[in-house]
């Protein structure tokens, strides 16, 4: 069952219901503005200009909280006839034959009149403003599907065709080949199955995305819980992959979804390990700024083609320098880092150095 609140809420979403609200609106505003009237009359009579003054303070007041120039001027009419009946001798009567009567609802009703229209004209400004900032964002998810999308036919195909191509390989001459060419070939359908895997992985993390917000759910994590983790799931897949990993020596949490940055750093570090070659160990370094974190993973290899880097999160598949280099592209693995991250109110950049590539993305502290 509904609650009070809720059903509140949804009768004031209604035509009826708006018009209702602006009522009780112009009402509960109007009295209150009398009752400050009624004290400022008895407590400071030398200055019943006051009495305008509050009559006016609730004039502005209704016109900006309620739809449309009528509630206004009706609060002008309130706030003359009340000045008027209860503030003006003789009082409780209604006398319209006082000198200035005129002129003061004159000057309220032009006040009414103008403060509606600026009030108007910013809640459509905001109305603009809000409709802007949701094409923006369904422009943003268009560009992330598409680039989703690109990066995936890419991606997809390469291994698709190995497993093929080595498995026809293996039925058509499974006889003439040898223990080891037979071995070899298991061995690449191994990989490429792998390698499928790894991007169904990304795909899914991309599901705890919340489509409508591109926000997700977090929760305090520890830093180095998550970086921990990571590595155990990318030593599983690559036993041989050597990294070093400093982080800070307090105890240090942040608000993120740790499945997520988990995926992040794997790819990064997977990215780092495939295809860089580097001559070093990989190393995954944070450290601790007053409002957010920053994690990096460097490697000392060939470093990404300069023309790249400012297009190497778009999807795109990602080509080293190294022409020997055999690998599949990690564009959909990069596209999904920056959507993670951007999701988690951070940032995240490519570099070269002088022996090779740098990767850092930030995640902000929780707010005090």
């Amino acid at each position: 069952m509904k609650t009070l609140f809720e059903k509140l809420k949804t009768f004031f979403s209604t035509k009826s219901g708006l018009i209702a609200k602006n009522i009780l609106i112009t009402l509960t505003l109007s009295g209150v503005a009398t009752g400050a009237a009624f004290w400022f009359f008895h407590h400071v009579p030398e200055n019943p200009s006051n009495i305008a003054l509050v009559y006016i303070t609730a004039l502005v007041l209704i016109a900006r909280f309620t739809t449309g120039y009528l509630y206004g001027i009706l609060s002008s009419l309130i706030g003359v006839i009340c000045v008027n009946y209860l503030f003006t001798y003789p009082y409780f009567e209604l006398n319209f034959t006082l000198t200035g009567y005129p002129v003061t609802f004159l000057f309220m009703l032009i006040i009414s009149l103008t403060i509606s229209t600026m009030t108007s004209q910013i809640k459509s400004q905001g109305a603009i403003l809000l409709e802007r900032e949701k094409l923006l964002m369904e422009a943003e998810k268009e560009k992330m599907r598409a680039n989703l999308l690109r990066s995936v036919s890419h991606d997809l195909r390469t291994p698709l065709t190995g497993i093929i191509g080595n498995s026809s390989t293996y039925l058509d001459n499974r006889t003439s080949l040898t223990e080891e060419e037979k071995l070899q070939i298991v061995s690449h359908i191994n990989d490429d199955s792998n390698w499928l895997l790894n991007m169904v992985e990304n795909l899914l993390s991309v599901t705890r995305i919340d489509e409508r917000s591109m926000k997700i759910a977090t929760s305090l994590e520890s830093v180095e819980e998550v970086c921990a983790e990571a590595i155990r799931r990318l030593c599983k897949r690559l036993p041989d992959a050597d990294i070093k990993v400093t982080v800070p020596d307090n105890y240090l949490l942040i608000p993120m979804d740790a499945m997520l940055i988990e995926q992040v750093i794997i790819n990064l570090l997977e990215n780092a390990v495939v295809h860089a070659g580097s001559t070093l160990p990989i190393e995954l370094t944070v450290t601790e700024e007053p409002r957010f974190v920053t994690f990096k993973v460097k490697d000392y290899g060939v470093g990404i083609p300069p023309e790249k880097l400012d297009t190497i999160f778009d999807g795109s598949p990602y080509t080293p320098m190294a022409a020997s280099d055999v690998h599949k592209g990690m564009g959909i693995g990069l596209s999904i880092c920056k959507t993670i991250i951007t999701a988690h109110g951070g940032k995240i950049n490519a570099y070269n150095h002088e022996h090779g590539c740098l990767f850092t993305f930030t995640l902000p502290k929780e707010e005090k």
